[in-house]
């Protein structure tokens, strides 16, 4: 099992924190074993249980209570004093109760996780796209300056594995729903097209307007658009670690949905304070 660590986190001796990959669980996907942590068709409850009590031990975080999120691409965020009696419906959450383990799930989506050491407070966030165009990240920093009086300034955010520009093809639609929100967009896309540009193609076939082939597929660089976010949110460059591994083009450590479909597993990134730690 390898559980991998953000260099800005790991010196932190009351924090435990760590995004899964794949190698190193019980469940069986076609002739490996690997570390699926999320319901999926092909895997049991009781393989997902063991898999994340593997994570927990491995990051070192037994004593904590996992805290998992029932997640739907949304910019809520959860903020939790306690153990919740259900999991609660949001893509982020918030904590400065130590013994809570913060957990987001994903398969390509960004995890994010995001610490402030003064106030000992932390935050996980799944941000896909549509999390992204919500600006959950940005929304984060801000719930965790409401609840915990953090300073953007003093947050160390560590953006984890997620599918890269590299691969990460989206419609013109979705570019032109960044271009609405961000005026940097441009950043965000290997070429910014919305779809409304005149198509040569129309021309060149002789097809009327309507019948032409569709615009091409972009290529969306999520952690960019994220690390832009907490950016904007006055977070420190020098705080922020981002890792540059893709999930489509490293499917031999980590799951791809992208890449595998339906027999992708799901990965998790955690964040908690250790018990007895104040």
């Amino acid at each position: 099992m390898r559980v991998l660590q953000a260099p800005n986190l790991a010196p932190i001796p009351w924090l435990v924190h760590g995004f899964s990959t794949r190698p190193g669980g019980i469940s069986a996907l076609d002739d490996e074993r690997v570390l699926n942590t999320g319901a999926v068709e092909w895997d049991s409850r009781e393989n997902v249980t063991e898999n994340r009590r593997r994570l927990q031990s491995a990051a070192g975080g037994t004593e904590l209570k996992l805290i998992p999120l029932s997640q739907f691409h949304s910019d809520v965020i959860c903020a939790f004093q306690n153990v919740p009696a259900e999991p609660g419906r949001g893509d982020a959450s918030v904590t400065r109760t130590p013994g809570l383990l913060l957990a987001v799930q994903t398969a390509d989506c960004v995890p994010i996780l995001l610490l402030d050491p003064g106030n000992r407070a932390v935050a996980a966030v799944h941000a896909g796209w549509r999390g992204t165009l919500r600006r959950i990240l940005g929304k984060t920093v801000g719930r965790m300056q409401m609840e915990f009086g953090s300073r953007p300034q003093d947050l160390l955010a560590a953006i984890g594995p997620a599918i890269g520009g590299c691969c990460y093809q989206v419609g013109t639609e979705v570019a032109s729903a960044f271009a609405a929100q961000f005026s940097n967009a441009a950043d965000f896309f290997d070429e910014l097209r919305t779809g409304d540009e005149p198509n040569p193609l129309q021309w060149l076939n002789r097809m009327p307007p309507g019948h032409q082939p569709a615009p091409n597929k972009v290529l969306l660089n999520l952690r960019a658009a994220n690390r832009w976010q907490l950016l904007e949110a006055e977070v420190p460059e020098q705080n922020i670690v981002t890792s540059d591994l893709c999930t489509a083009c490293h499917t031999e450590l980590l799951f791809s949905y992208r890449k595998e479909g339906s027999r992708s597993g799901r990965l998790m990134s955690v964040v908690g304070i250790l018990p007895d730690s104040r």
